[in-house]
């Protein structure tokens, strides 16, 4: 509702300017520095006055005095120096609300918008840092379908690398395994593959350093799965898949799905990379070194993809900075294989995967999985994007450059302005935290604000270890508060307390800080944490419940909140201010999914969650005696709980019944 205030104002006052003055003019809104000098304010006014030469104070007099009544605002008021604050209509406003509901989001529209996000290498169990990419591109995801985008969430799988090839070596030179052992590992049900993956990553990492002449091993290796033939292929594949699948039950655990998951494979044995190298080459964005540390490679210029003002480089400086996309021995780099899955993305190419599904969710949305084979089934349309979101860790931020360069030398100046990295800074854990999880630290590292986590060291948690020890201690926890309910339900609302705490931590920091997350801050239930808005949600609940229990019957809203009582109720200035913050829900996600910003949804929560807290010490609802101000008051709890309850979905958060 508060959106659409919004959206009306900004147009009127728009509307406005090109009448009184000529002018186009996108018009920004702020939100006052103090609730008493309204709900909006328009600051356009300090802008005009420069273009026209004139104090800003008499252009907003004059702006204020031509805009027309706006449903729902009470009046236009200038204040300081030129801004024109704007005060809604309390009884109206309320009335709104009260018409149309919380609702249940915009219709899906417009043009597809890609979110790929996970993007594991399937070469060992995820872990803690996984877990930051996959729930900032699951919440990205969810704002943007929250405001009727047309979303497609993509989640790369990069079978055919070097750390599928490690492990791919561990297993067949390294242990000497064959096929059908392997295949005996995977399903047995008494041990976690992705876990006998973790520890042999970390044993070929540790011999590769100790016998450096066996790194031709990787080399063969890799040559046969990128050939797709042989053994060693089949191998890497039958890993490969059988990491994948957990990876994605993994994810799922945290409410995390996927529509596509196109394949690194799929794009050399379908030649994707062979027409986007045909394409760079006609366009001269590579050319082939012919001297140096890079004969013989095909190399994209520096000049491409960094800013050349700055400094002025020589060729020597040029040359260490070029990016090789095709190496010496014939293979290509993954960045050269990214610039033909973007062009892909973008449906540039000039070709498609073959599909085949790979899994049902249990909400019924299905996963599809590329293939090189012709397809037995009809899949849906997938790639052909407007704008693309790659969620990929701030250190790649580099590659990502070599890849917007590609689509620009191609000639493809739209959709490299159309590729957006959507970028984000490690998690490391906290001492504390590593020493629960029974990760050995030395002194030093003890003294860290944080520890950082490698799992080419094998030193890190696994993403399902972390979430298993998040549920216990909550779940001792619910033990302790309500011994009454049965296990099975204790366990559910375990399960949901510690998903909601690891989802908003992971969700609470900006993009670009660094998070050391740390279990006794991320399931406080005091403070800016997940449960503190959970329980939030369940105080909110637990009202309507008792009142229920003692005999009271939840009016019909609608026909018992007159304008008038909506206008005495609201006069409250603490009640009016938290049913205005609960209307803000929608323009809160607007504003985080043009800022690219899912801590800004998070904050809002707290926010909300914090005023409702308020709400629940300082007002007596099921006990107020008057029936009409009770009735306004139960209304406004419903209404917060629905909002704060819409905010947690978009967070991927659930309502536990009990906390």
């Amino acid at each position: 509702m508060f959106q659409d205030i919004e959206e009306k104002l900004a147009a009127a006052v728009e509307s406005q300017l090109r009448a009184q003055y000529n002018i186009q003019l996108k018009v920004t809104l702020e939100q006052p520095k103090q609730s008493s000098f309204g709900e909006l304010a328009i600051p356009v006014a300090f802008q005009l006055a420069r273009e026209l030469k004139r104090a800003p104070k008499q252009v907003a007099q004059e702006l204020a005095a031509g805009l027309k009544a706006i449903d729902g605002i009470a009046s236009f008021e200038i204040a300081g120096n030129g801004y024109i604050n704007v005060r809604l209509e309390r009884a109206t406003y309320a009335a709104s609300l009260l018409r149309n509901g919380a609702g249940s989001g915009q219709p899906v529209s417009g043009l597809k918008t890609i979110v790929e996000h996970t993007n594991i290498n399937p070469n060992k169990a995820a872990h803690i840092g996984h877990l930051r990419n996959a729930v900032l591109g699951d919440t990205f995801v969810r704002m943007l379908r929250k405001r009727g985008r047309n979303v497609e969430v993509q989640n790369y799988i990069d079978n055919t690398g070097v750390q599928v090839a490690d492990v791919v070596v561990g297993f067949h030179y390294l242990e000497g395994k064959a096929i059908d052992e392997v295949q005996r590992l995977i399903a047995d049900s008494a041990i976690r593959f992705d876990y006998v993956c973790w520890d042999l990553y970390a044993k070929i990492s540790a011999h590769y350093k100790a016998n450096p002449d066996t790194l031709n091993w990787r080399a063969e290796t890799l040559h046969a799965i990128e050939a797709g033939q042989g053994e060693i292929a089949e191998l890497a594949h039958i890993v490969a898949d059988a990491i994948v699948r957990a990876h994605l039950q993994t994810m799922y655990r945290l409410g995390i799905e996927y529509d596509v998951l196109p394949r690194e494979s799929e794009i050399l044995h379908l030649h994707f990379w062979a027409t986007a190298f045909e394409l760079l080459k006609r366009r001269r964005a590579i050319y082939l070194e012919e001297q140096g540390k890079n004969k013989g490679c095909w190399v994209m210029p520096a000049s491409a993809f960094r800013d050349q003002t700055s400094s002025a480089a020589t060729e020597d400086e040029a040359e260490e900075d070029s990016k090789v996309i095709v190496r010496s021995n014939g293979t290509v780099t993954y960045v050269g294989k990214d610039i033909a899955y973007q062009l892909w993305k973008f449906g540039l190419l000039g070709q498609d995967f073959y599909y085949r599904k790979w899994s049902s969710y249990p909400d019924g949305r299905e996963v599809w999985v590329t293939t090189d084979r012709p397809a037995t089934q009809s899949s849906p349309h997938f790639g052909g994007g407007a704008k693309v979101f790659n969620v990929i860790d701030s250190r790649q931020s580099y590659l990502q450059d070599v890849v917007v360069a590609g689509l620009r030398a191609l000639g493809f100046d739209e959709q490299a302005e159309a590729s957006i990295h959507f970028s984000y800074e490690m998690v490391a854990l906290s001492p504390r935290t590593c020493l629960e999880m029974g990760i050995e630290l030395s002194e030093e590292d003890r003294r860290r604000p944080y520890v950082e986590v490698s799992g080419r060291k094998g030193l890190g948690v696994k993403a399902d270890d972390l979430i298993d020890k998040l549920i216990d201690t909550a779940l001792a926890e619910v033990e302790d508060r309500h011994p009454e309910a049965s296990s099975e339900d204790r366990r559910r609302v375990a399960e949901q307390i510690a998903v909601g705490a690891l989802r908003y931590f992971m969700l609470k920091f900006t993009r670009n800080s660094v998070i050391a997350f740390d279990f006794h801050e991320a399931l406080s239930f005091e403070g800016d944490t997940g449960p503190y808005v959970q329980y939030a949600a369940v105080r909110a609940a637990n009202i309507f419940r008792k009142y229920t229990e003692r005999g009271g019957i939840i009016p019909d809203f609608e026909a018992v909140l007159t304008p008038e009582l909506l206008r005495r109720c609201f006069e409250s200035e603490d009640l009016w201010q938290l049913l205005l913050l609960a209307s803000k829900s929608d323009s809160a996600i607007e504003r985080a999914i043009s800022a690219g910003e899912p801590a800004h949804v998070a904050k809002y929560a707290f926010q909300l969650a914090q005023s409702f807290n308020n709400f629940y010490h300082e007002t007596s609802v099921i006990a107020e005696q008057n029936p009409d101000r009770r009735n306004a008051l139960l209304w406004l709890t419903n209404y917060v709980r629905e909002r704060l309850l819409a905010t947690l979905s978009v967070l991927g958060i659930e309502q536990p019944p009990y906390m």
